[in-house]
């Protein structure tokens, strides 16, 4: 596993979450303060976590003893395949009817042994931020005391691991996360240390410091391109889940070391940017895939087809093509009303009948039928024949174009666009000896009357 995992969440979103999977939560950090944990979408080695444990003091499960070297081995140690196993997991389960509380707790990523008299540097706790499944198989060693007495549950929606393709120096970061969406539970193991020293700070002069470190296992086959390791995750509320917190069992056995095996359930892995590989940079983007349309900096989304939206799959410059220039014409009953190039242009081919405004959508182009009148020509219904005009007669003002069929008697003429009989001043040499018709003075004629 990669040291790098995703914890936004509040303690308090946590804990809803916890008890909604069957994981009672006893006590919990706050929000806000000094104790609470780091919330981040690339959270690393160093930072404060959420760890889930039994409520147990800080030696551990079981009652407190002397440890018999400097690693904390002691006499009472078990190794996986002893043939004393049985009698020592009956021997090491407490017969106490206290119940059991479970608790939340803020600890820092890296795991310092109890025994550490002095602060180390961050380059010997990033040794610590894993253990390796099979070092716990072996009696003795680092792990010993802890792997008995303090084992607990580290909280994560998911982490990263790098990619590192064949023959390049490039490295692909990936997310890793549950299909289901539920929060991912590492199986780990946590100690406290006080140092020695009189220096301020956390662990030094009495001060306690509660540290932790994610157990690692071999990959599953979906993990398995990507890294030959990935961390102990366990199903939530499970009975393997329980046997690993159980406070009970205070010795190490082959039951608890059965428990450390690839995940077998469904996991989500897909690239992500390149920026969660530097510490200090934090971001919800970290997490989305890079190949999606949800990420801004996806390069196919520059050249994808804008929508309209409005979930019709056309896409904006579909749109723009059917929206129509708008005008203002006027009503025969008085007042103006907005109708498009397309409606003027069919009103007056088809005689001068009126289209109402309100029965068309505004600026859209309408199919035939559909949701318009069925008295509309070309939409639901059959085209009327058009009104036989004579040209010539309507040029001299005798003759006025046919009412509309729907106000028979009270249509008025029809004002032609290209013609102003009886209005305009007819032009030079002709007309001559004809009397003019009535207000078709030349204009210069007004200039002079006004001087």
């Amino acid at each position: 596993m990669c040291g790098r995992y995703v914890m936004a969440l509040r303690p308090s979103q946590v804990r809803r979450m916890l008890e909604a999977d069957d994981m009672p939560v006893d006590d919990a950090p706050e929000d806000e303060g000094d104790d609470a944990p780091r919330q981040s979408y690339n959270f690393a080695p160093g930072s404060y976590g959420i760890v889930y444990r039994a409520d147990v003091p800080d030696h551990g499960a079981g009652p407190a003893r002397e440890h018999g070297n400097k690693s904390g081995a002691t006499t009472t140690s078990v190794a996986v395949d002893s043939p004393a196993e049985p009698e020592t997991e009956a021997h090491s389960h407490d017969t106490t009817t206290t119940a059991v509380h479970y608790k939340l707790q803020s600890m820092k990523w890296g795991l310092v042994p109890f025994w550490t008299k002095r602060k180390p540097d961050y380059g010997a706790t990033l040794k610590t931020i894993n253990c390796r499944d099979d070092s716990l198989a072996t009696p003795g060693g680092l792990w010993t005391t802890m792997k008995a007495r303090k084992r607990c549950i580290v909280v994560a929606q998911g982490f990263y691991e790098w990619l590192h393709p064949a023959k390049s120096k490039d490295k692909i970061p990936h997310y890793v996360k549950r299909a289901d969406g539920k929060l991912m539970y590492f199986a780990g193991l946590w100690d406290c240390a006080q140092y020695e020293t009189e220096d301020q700070g956390e662990g030094s002069s009495g001060k306690k410091l509660y540290t932790y470190t994610v157990i690692t296992t071999e990959s599953n086959k979906q993990l398995r391109f990507l890294h030959d390791r990935m961390p102990v995750i366990l199903e939530p509320g499970s009975d393997a889940m329980k046997t690993w917190l159980d406070p009970a069992r205070w010795e190490w056995s082959g039951e608890l070391q059965r428990l450390l095996r690839p995940f077998e359930g469904q996991l989500e892995v897909y690239p992500v940017s390149k920026e969660v590989g530097k510490v200090g940079n934090n971001s919800p983007s970290f997490v989305i895939p890079v190949a999606s349309r949800e990420n801004k900096r996806n390069i196919a989304n520059f050249f994808a087809k804008p929508t309209s939206g409005k979930g019709d799959g056309k896409g904006e410059g579909e749109v723009k093509d059917e929206i129509k220039d708008e005008v203002e014409v006027k009503k025969e009953e008085g007042g103006t009303e907005t109708k498009t190039v397309e409606e003027v242009r069919r009103n007056m081919d088809d005689g001068g009948m009126g289209v109402s405004s309100a029965s068309v959508k505004r600026g859209v182009k309408r199919e035939a039928g559909e949701g318009v009148g069925d008295d509309l020509v070309g939409m639901g219904a059959p085209p009327e024949k058009k009104p036989t005009v004579n040209i010539k007669a309507e040029k001299r003002g005798s003759v006025s174009p046919s009412p509309s069929p729907k106000k028979q008697g009270t249509a008025r003429p029809k004002i032609s666009a290209t013609s102003n009989v009886g209005r305009s001043p007819t032009k030079k040499g002709q007309g001559k000896g004809k009397v003019k018709a009535e207000g078709s003075q030349k204009i210069t004629k007004f200039f002079g009357n006004s001087a």
